[in-house]
């Protein structure tokens, strides 16, 4: 089982960019790898429409993003047609191939009723709806796995990525519901003598442990 701040597994495989290696084709920025349970369904085609209008706000973030489906790439590229024009949008960012389940199987995207090849039906092959955020050092930052009839909330993958790379700069942590420009909680491994150097603005402590201070950089 892999968990947060494991070196996410690297692959090899076809997408609608082509073949790459994953490590390689992440580089130095973040990745947000999302499976699909099925081409040509409705559920994923709302949900790649959405992510191809926002990958703008990814971009921004020095983020990239690459989906993932166990039907054939050349499924894939009819399929975008699809999407583009149901959910007006322009898909950028590649769509893996995942036919041999490679990499369903490396990230552990597959139902709990997977079953032994020789024993395997069209659901039982369905990717759930994962999502793994992915740091430029190669580590898992985020993971999260939704049923597949529900669709994912990709805005909170936009908040929670401010949140990873926020509290990789600053020693801080957020708060439930924080977004950007909300106030952060000073981390329990700074001492208060350092959070007055790390925040000369001063802090509200309603307990100890409970510090409050203003965003850095707001």
């Amino acid at each position: 089982m892999l968990r947060i701040n494991d070196i996410a597994p690297n692959f090899t495989a076809n997408t609608t960019h082509g073949k790459i290696d994953f490590h390689q084709w992440i580089g130095d920025q973040y990745a947000i790898l999302f499976s699909h349970p099925k081409d040509f369904t409705p559920v994923c085609t709302t949900e790649l429409g959405y992510m191809a209008r926002i990958e703008d706000q990814f971009a921004k973030r020095n983020a990239k993003l690459i989906a993932l489906s166990v039907d054939p790439v050349d499924d894939h590229t009819k399929w975008i047609g699809d999407i583009e024009e149901t959910q007006s949008c322009k898909v950028n960012y590649p769509i893996i191939g995942d036919t041999d389940l490679q990499v369903s199987k490396l990230y552990n995207m597959l139902p709990a009723e997977e079953v032994a090849s020789d024993g395997r039906t069209a659901t039982t092959n369905q990717t759930v709806r994962a999502v793994f955020v992915i740091g430029p050092d190669k580590k898992i930052k985020l993971m999260l796995v939704y049923p597949m009839t529900t669709g994912r909330n990709f805005d909170e993958i936009l908040r929670a990525l401010d949140s990873i790379q926020m509290t990789a700069k600053h020693r801080v942590a957020t708060p439930a519901n924080w977004k950007q420009g909300d106030d952060v909680i000073i981390a329990g491994s700074v001492s208060d003598e350092e959070a007055k150097k790390l925040f000369p603005q001063g802090w509200k402590a309603p307990r100890p442990y409970l510090r409050v201070t203003k965003q850095p950089g707001t």
